[in-house]
């Protein structure tokens, strides 16, 4: 009864906590399932003796015999009418226990000897089985899920047997047979079906000697002034003048001899000369030669250097970042005159190939933020990528944050002074924002000139630009909370004068400002999708007209258009427009907790929006840095400005290589001499 308990058990908590089991498979011995079913055990009709036959006992009846005819012994008397031989003949006269029999001694044969395969009680796995088509519509539905499953599988393995295909025939060696590295390049650029990429076949005479060779690149990208006057002139022509040819190798002599391009190297893989050609180069394949040459000769057209659009400054430099990484760079470079920056060239797409470099400081960057930068860049496996802001989002910890952890700026002085604090930046072809990391909220709330301003203005405009933040987050949940449930915090006078200007208004304040913040965002992007200087002055019209309108037609009362507007300004004066945006977007939860609790509402809000940030960190540094956790050091820019003579230190929590910026004594000249101090 051991097997009829745990079957039982098995059962009863199936239906009663519906617990979802695979369907078994139960295989019983002969005594358990006489114990079960109540049955005496049966005999193999293989193992079966008869016990009339006397010329054959111990064997099966119409067994094979030797010659493989399978005959029915008829005239044996211990022969069980109706027995199949081995060929699957039967006498047709065999009685429906035979069929029996023979049922279960297949399935003696299929599965092990001496037992028997019941299946005692399936279980139904999935939604599929609890369908009211039963079992069968359940099955259907498996097998056409999984057959689902098998070819998508079978696609997927297509699809990266063929990216590995064509990744080895990437990093194949560059062949000798100029023929065969000709008909690559042509399958490769679907030649002539690419309408600009151009393939010029010439001949280099070395000596007395013709070799066959061509150039590939692609119209657009090149300057083909360069082209023509320093690759192609001096292989086709200067090629034939008697020239003493110090050299004998083929490779060294048209390397040191006859190109005389500044950014000529050799690479000896397929997949370096695809690269290099996308990215503006030209490639000369030369009969004989398992390299390939190829000369940076880009010039193609792209915006030049002008002002920041998001980052104005009354103070300060006027340039911006362009599209062009290498001129982004070199903006850099023009600023931090120093040998230890770091441009380090990276990649990122296993298409697209797009160009990134990472900058740091040799000697004050610390090496464990560098590492980890470096292995996140060269860990996404991805196809393409655009624009930093998408390398912004595959970057930061975590996604849902509202915030930004990373620091996207179009200047390139911002650039400069923070890595020389120490911080890490990235810049990425194609786009005019450059990355810096770690950042933290202090890094957020501040302005590209509260450097260049003097002590006392910086410090007026960073008080000023924490008010905007104050009431841009939290000033509408405060009048709803108040106009609802904090009637006694305000003014009589002002109560009542609020009373009388909503006297007529049909709505609730909470559907009044939802009403008034949902017209003024979309006020906004329509100004900012508008071209031109349309949009700024669609935006300040659409705002009055639809203020006044909305006012007259009592749909909201004028205190909540002032409510609104200041709001509005207050966002305005956020520095970083990523923090302004988030700070947007949080704005209407502190809305709804206002409308829901009041003051209370907000209050929770606030303490669970401080979890949410003391918790958030950018690469490793937490984000509510200095303030919590607190560092060492003094906070020499963090809330307030001090003046720059006090400046003497690097941020505590980047822990770099050298702490000091300045000495402690920065301003030699206020050091008088002893012998001017005695006279």
């Amino acid at each position: 009864m051991s097997v009829l308990s745990k079957v039982g058990k098995r059962i009863l908590r199936t239906l009663i906590f519906h617990e979802p089991t695979l369907e078994k498979t139960y295989i019983l011995e002969e005594s358990e399932k006489q114990d079960v079913f109540g049955e005496g055990p049966k005999t193999d009709s293989k193992n079966k003796t008869d016990p009339g036959d006397n010329t054959n006992q111990g064997s099966k009846a119409g067994t094979a015999d030797k010659t493989g005819q399978g005959k029915a012994n008829n005239t044996d008397p211990g022969k069980k009418p109706g027995s199949v031989n081995e060929t699957g003949e039967g006498n047709g006269r065999g009685s429906e226990k035979n069929r029996e029999e023979n049922d279960n001694s297949k399935q003696n044969e299929e599965g092990s000897p001496g037992k028997v395969r019941k299946i005692l009680k399936p279980i139904p796995v999935g939604v599929d089985d609890l369908s009211k088509d039963g079992n069968d519509s359940g099955k259907n539905k498996g097998g056409q899920n999984g057959e689902d499953s098998k070819n998508k599988k079978e696609t997927q393995n297509e699809d990266s047997q063929n990216e590995e295909d064509s990744q080895s025939e990437e990093e194949s060696e560059i062949s000798t047979d100029i023929k065969e590295n000709l008909e690559y390049m042509k399958n490769a650029y679907s030649i002539p079906l690419s309408g600009d990429v151009v393939i010029r076949e010439f001949d280099i005479t070395i000596g007395e000697k013709n070799i066959e060779a061509f150039v590939i690149f692609i119209d657009g990208l090149i300057d083909s002034t360069v082209l023509n006057h320093f690759v192609l002139e001096p292989l086709m022509l200067l090629s034939n003048l008697d020239i003493k040819y110090v050299q004998k190798d083929i490779k060294t002599i048209i390397l040191k001899q006859l190109l005389p391009y500044n950014q000529v190297k050799t690479v000896s893989f397929y997949k370096e000369v695809l690269e290099n050609v996308n990215f503006g180069s030209c490639a000369l394949f030369v009969d004989g030669l398992n390299v390939v040459f190829t000369a940076d000769v880009k010039g193609w057209e792209h915006r030049g250097v002008e002002r920041p659009n998001t980052e104005l400054v009354i103070r300060g430099p006027q340039e911006g970042f362009n599209e062009v990484l290498r001129a982004n760079t070199a903006l850099i470079r023009k600023i931090v005159l120093n040998e230890n920056l770091i441009v380090e060239n990276l990649k990122v797409g296993r298409r697209s190939r797009t160009p990134c470099a990472l900058l740091y400081i040799r000697d004050i960057a610390n090496k464990t933020l560098v590492d980890e930068v470096r292995r996140r860049i060269k860990s996404l496996d991805i196809d393409s990528i655009t624009d930093s802001g998408e390398l912004e989002q595959f970057l930061e910890d975590n996604t849902f944050l509202p915030a930004p952890q990373i620091l996207a700026t179009e200047r390139p002085d911002r650039v400069a002074s923070m890595l020389e604090e120490g911080k890490v930046a990235i810049v990425m072809q194609g786009s005019p924002f450059v990355l810096v990391m770690p950042t933290t909220i202090s890094t957020l709330v501040q302005s590209p000139e509260d450097t260049y301003m003097r002590f006392p203005g910086g410090n007026l405009f960073r008080i000023v630009r924490f008010l905007g933040i104050f009431v841009a987050l939290l000033l509408p949940g405060l009048y709803v909370a108040i106009t609802n449930y904090h009637q006694e915090m305000i003014p009589t006078d002002l109560v009542l004068a609020i009373s009388a200007a909503r006297e007529r208004v049909p709505f609730p304040s909470v559907l009044e400002i939802l009403i008034m913040e949902i017209s003024f965002e979309l006020i906004r992007e329509a100004g900012i999708r508008i071209p031109g200087p349309i949009g700024p002055t669609l935006g300040i019209i659409g705002a009055l007209i639809l203020g006044q309108a909305a006012v007259a037609a009592n749909i909201v009362s004028p205190i909540l258009i002032i409510v609104v507007a200041v709001t509005g300004i207050g966002s305005f004066a956020i520095p970083n427009f990523s923090l302004a945006l988030s700070l947007r977007i949080v704005r209407f939860a502190y809305i709804a907790l206002g409308a829901v609790a009041g003051f209370l509402g907000i209050t929770t809000g606030i303490f669970i929006q401080g979890i949410i940030y003391a918790k958030a960190k950018s690469f490793g540094v937490p984000f509510l840095t200095p303030f919590g956790p607190k560092t060492a050091g003094a906070a020499q820019d963090d809330f307030l400005n001090l003046p720059i003579w006090k400046r003497e230190e690097r941020p505590d929590y980047l822990n770099t290589g050298k702490r000091r910026k300045q000495d402690s004594i920065s301003r030699k000249w206020i050091v008088r001499e002893k012998g001017s101090d005695e006279s």
